[in-house]
């Protein structure tokens, strides 16, 4: 991978890795939703990923990517449970160890998924600060390479072939809207679908109280959030030096909203699509009920990021 940007042919060479590795997601609509938001929805559905969200493409890449010898080492990262688990698996499927650092509150049904493929788990405090902390010592023990769980080109890149489905299923969108965290899914997603479509909208969408992408986005200066407070756990990551310039240069904006809205969302997903959406998979479908001017009556792709929650849990 490049060391200093994300461009289209390393997405193109993902697409070739994950090749059999990982599944070909539907598309779904429905007119009840299109009514709702008043455009035309098309959701990508990442919840019917394997491991249950959009990470095993951008995991599975990194690992696949790693030089033999550097793989034997084994593969590192912190994560509060998508990533992990989709380290876990890509490096079971490899054949190498991975260590996952999970802050404790970690819901248990992701604790659970990074387990049952094998890797090593860590606990940590749940600060970003703890993450990272704990996760360096972790390298230092193991001699392990470490998989960021955004702020890497080669996740940002395996991120982008569901926008390189999504474009082939659903070829003449107007836009797409994507969950917002670390920003690796909104990165891989604007390369890919402004190398396929060049004059596409790019937004993310972000709850307010995680909410340094939109911060970032719209000060033009990279700011952090070390304290997300949100149901949406898998968006409480903050933009990285590799994400951030993505965003600022390609996306056209990116959306807040509040926990009550994540909620009712992703009720209605369940609900009206029939599907099971975790609250940072529902963070899109917010956003659309009250849309800006600037979507109303497009036709819009709707990346629905994962499905992992707690059935114990359920916020309704």
């Amino acid at each position: 991978m490049p060391a200093d940007t994300l461009c289209w042919a390393d997405i193109e060479a993902a697409q070739a890795r994950l090749a059999g590795r990982i599944h070909r997601t539907p598309v779904l609509s429905s007119a009840a939703l299109d009514a709702a938001s008043g455009a035309r929805l098309f959701f990508k559905c990442e919840n019917f990923q394997k491991t249950g969200a959009f990470k095993a493409r951008g995991a599975g890449n990194a690992v696949f990517a790693l030089a033999d010898a550097v793989a034997r080492r084994g593969v590192a990262t912190h994560s509060s449970g998508n990533h992990g688990a989709a380290l876990a698996r890509a490096a079971q499927l490899r054949r190498i160890p991975a260590h996952v650092v999970m802050p404790e509150g970690t819901a248990r049904v992701k604790a659970e998924a990074v387990a049952r493929y094998g890797a090593t788990i860590t606990w940590c405090a749940p600060t970003l600060a703890a993450r990272e902390a704990t996760v360096r010592e972790v390298l230092t023990a193991t001699g392990a390479t470490l998989v960021h769980p955004y702020n890497d080109y080669a996740v940002m890149a395996g991120q982008g072939t569901a926008a390189v489905e999504l474009l082939q299923q659903v070829p003449d969108l107007d836009a797409v809207i994507c969950p917002v965290g670390g920003g690796g899914l909104i990165s891989g997603t604007a390369v890919a679908a402004r190398h396929l479509r060049p004059g596409i909208g790019l937004f993310g969408a972000e709850p307010a109280g995680a909410d340094d992408a939109a911060r970032s986005l719209h000060s033009g200066v990279l700011q952090r959030c070390e304290k997300p407070q949100t149901i949406a756990d898998g968006l409480r990551g903050a933009l990285g030096d590799r994400t951030y310039p993505v965003i600022r240069e390609q996306v056209a904006d990116i959306l807040t909203v509040s926990e009550e809205s994540i909620i009712a969302a992703m009720r209605t997903l369940w609900q009206v699509l029939k599907i099971v959406a975790e609250p940072s998979g529902a963070v899109p479908l917010a956003a659309l009920l009250m849309p800006p001017a600037a979507l109303r009556g497009k036709r819009i792709g709707v990346i629905v990021s994962g499905g992992n929650v707690d059935l114990d849990s359920l916020p309704f």
